[in-house]
């Protein structure tokens, strides 16, 4: 499973928990919704840690490949061949 889902999947996990412990108190709806809100937030930040490092990695490692790919693709419409990679040969009139 993605590091990304399983983070999401725990923040939701934690909002509901929260939530549902909060639901015998007697005060407003929307008020019980925003203190879930802001204890799961809290909660996660040192109980979801690890997850959260593994999916910031994956997005650095995202966004690396992608930064490479961009670099190797504007290589090759600059026209150096070297950065292009392995390319199928044409047949060009000549």
């Amino acid at each position: 499973m993605s590091p990304a889902v399983k983070y999401t999947l725990g923040r939701l996990g934690l909002f509901v928990a929260v939530a549902l412990a909060l639901w015998p108190v007697e005060m407003n709806i929307f008020l019980k919704l925003m203190l879930a809100v802001a204890f799961s937030a809290a909660l996660a930040f040192f109980l979801l840690r690890g997850w959260r490092d593994e999916m910031a990695q994956q997005l650095a490692g995202a966004a690396e490949r992608r930064r490479a790919e961009k670099e190797r693709l504007r290589a090759a419409l600059a026209g150096d061949e070297g950065a292009a990679g392995p390319e199928k040969p044409t047949d060009k009139p000549g």
